[in-house]
Formats: C-alpha cells, sequence, structure tokens
C-alpha cells in the first residue's frame, strides 16, 4: 500500500466518524432543545433552564462546526483522489515518453514497466513467457540506454524528477512562512 493510499483511507474514516459524529449532536441537540424550551416554558428564571438552554446552544453550533469540518475533510480528500490520479496518469506519459526517448523495443518497454512496478527477474520472465536470461539480457540493455547501472538508478531516474519538484514546492513554502 502507498503512503497516498493511507492517507485516503484515513481520509475516509475522518469523514465516516465525523458523520456518526455529527449525527450523534444532532439527536442530543432535539433533546435538549426540546427539554430547554419545555424548561424555559414552565420556569423562565431557573439557572437550571438557562443551563439546559446554553447546552442545546452549544451543541447545535458544534453540529454547525462539525458539519464545515466534514465539508473540509471531504473536499480535501476529492483534491487528494484527483491529484493521485493525475500523478498516476502523468507518471505513466512520463515514462513512455521516456522509453521513447531511450529508443526502447516494445519488449523492452514491458520488461522496464515491469522492473519499475518492483518485479525482479523471475517474475518478469514468468509473466512475459520467456527465459530469464532473455530478461536479463534485456534489463541490461534497458540500462545502457538509459546510462544507469541498475534497477535502483533505474527507478530512480524517474522519481527524482517527481520528488525534486516536490522539494522546490516546499522549499518555496518554507522560504514564505
Amino acid at each position: 500500500m502507498t503512503f497516498t493510499g493511507i492517507n485516503l483511507r484515513q481520509g475516509r474514516r475522518e469523514t465516516t466518524a465525523l458523520a456518526a459524529f455529527m449525527l450523534l449532536q444532532s439527536v442530543a441537540a432535539i433533546f435538549f432543545v426540546g427539554d430547554a424550551f419545555t424548561d424555559l416554558v414552565t420556569d423562565v428564571s431557573s439557572p437550571h433552564s438557562i443551563f439546559e438552554f446554553f447546552v442545546a446552544f452549544v451543541l447545535i453550533v458544534g453540529i454547525f462546526l462539525a458539519g464545515w469540518q466534514l465539508r473540509l475533510t471531504l473536499e480535501r480528500l476529492r483534491n487528494q483522489e484527483r491529484a493521485l490520479g493525475a500523478a498516476r496518469g502523468d507518471l505513466a506519459r512520463i515514462i513512455d515518453v521516456q522509453f521513447a526517448e531511450w529508443g526502447l523495443t516494445p519488449a523492452e518497454s514491458d520488461v522496464g514497466l515491469l522492473a519499475l512496478k518492483g518485479l525482479d527477474l523471475s517474475e518478469i520472465a514468468q509473466l512475459r513467457g520467456a527465459a530469464q536470461g532473455t530478461v536479463r539480457a534485456q534489463l541490461t540493455r534497458i540500462y545502457a540506454k538509459a546510462g544507469v547501472s541498475g534497477r535502483h538508478q533505474f527507478a530512480a531516474w524517474f522519481v527524482e524528477d517527481l520528488l525534486q519538484d516536490g522539494l522546490a514546492d516546499r522549499a518555496t513554502v518554507s522560504a514564505e512562512a
């Protein structure tokens, strides 16, 4: 599971918890408003009646604040899901373009993509129905065309640009703060 996947799942849990909390607050508010209204009708000057009315008021304010927080959480969750989809699409496009620039054959592109996904040599060979020696030779050609020495540098080549943009954005935010 990715770090972003964890964030999205956590966001969904927060949303569910906030919605349940709002529902519970709403039920309590209905009870307290009814009770406070009844008490105020029978005895306006009673400290008990005034306190119940205050509690009902605070509960209603809490419901509105929880609703506002729920709206913000849902908006953040939608933005994260949208950004994740865009990043996936951009990364796939970047990989395709770079493979074309390196002049990888279709078979090398397939092997390179499987290597980027983290599959080992035997898994790639099994998926492609090829001998491990063939896949090893294809990976060697891919690394040579990419100008890297191995799998880690190959993967880092694609991640570096993504991280560099993220680090530049963080540096800008830090400098502004």
